[in-house]
């Protein structure tokens, strides 16, 4: 974050912190992303619910592509990681 870089990559950067870093670490990256492009590589949904653009891949290929939103509404694959990840606890209509 020093050096500004046009581009970041973070592979599953939040994977190994408790709850607290991660907040941190998001609320930084959205002042830090707005000036590069970001790429988060995470198995945690919750790693990129915020994300202008989700890439959802199956079996190695890319199965969809939105937003959060988009693809709760379109994508079986996204709502299947989401209901594991998350569960019923935040679904409000559960």
């Amino acid at each position: 974050m020093i050096r500004k870089p046009e581009i970041l990559i973070l592979d599953d950067a939040t994977s190994a912190v408790d709850g607290k870093t991660d907040r941190k670490i998001k609320e930084a990256l959205k002042i830090f992303s707005s000036q590069m492009t970001c790429l988060i590589i995470a198995h945690s949904i919750t790693a990129v619910m915020e994300a202008d653009k989700i890439v959802v891949m199956a079996d190695g290929k890319i199965a969809d592509v939105g937003t959060h939103a988009d693809l709760l509404n379109r994508s079986a694959v996204y709502r299947e990681i989401y209901a594991s990840q998350i569960g019923k606890e935040a679904d409000p209509n559960a």
